[in-house]
């Protein structure tokens, strides 16, 4: 009964330990947000800037001549279709070319000219990393606890409970 009674405030101690220590570190990162002189730009944002830099325009048979095909879906410019004309001179479909540039470095996907300035992408992977990091927060795996644990008390930790 006693030893049952220790491994259950032993577990309890734990789970407040990496509790404190999650607080801690969200505090942390709220202070550096409120510190930071540049907020982070959202998607809406960071596609209008896209929009201003490089604005879309409708595929003309002139231009179908010059450009093919878009080189990230593959397939052919159909007239009419909105496409954006990099300043490197390649030319995509608007859809096409926004994704990859949300997704990847804000590059031509052909010859990795800068689209966007580097504190625009900056500002925008900041909000994009502060979203990934809420979706991927703690889900009460405890395996995920023993090695958190296990890393804060360098790795003594990960014995006691196997």
């Amino acid at each position: 009964m006693t030893r049952s009674v220790c491994e259950l405030l032993y577990e309890l101690y734990a789970k407040t330990i990496v509790l404190v220590t999650y607080m801690l570190i969200q505090l942390i990162l709220i202070i550096r947000y409120l510190k930071s002189n540049t907020p982070p730009i959202s998607t809406t944002q960071y596609l209008s800037f896209i929009e201003e830099k490089n604005p879309a325009i409708h595929c003309t048979t002139r231009l179908k001549a010059e450009h093919i095909d878009c080189r990230v879906c593959l397939s052919e410019f159909q007239e009419g279709e909105k496409v954006r004309n990099l300043n490197c001179r390649h030319t995509f479909h608007k859809d096409c070319l926004d994704q990859w540039l949300q997704q990847y470095c804000a590059t031509c996907p052909l010859c990795r000219h800068k689209v966007l300035p580097d504190h625009v992408v900056a500002n925008y992977n900041l909000l994009q990393n502060q979203v990934q990091e809420e979706e991927e927060e703690y889900d009460g795996n405890d395996h995920q606890l023993i090695f958190l644990l296990s890393a804060l008390r360098g790795g003594s930790t990960l014995h006691t409970y196997l």
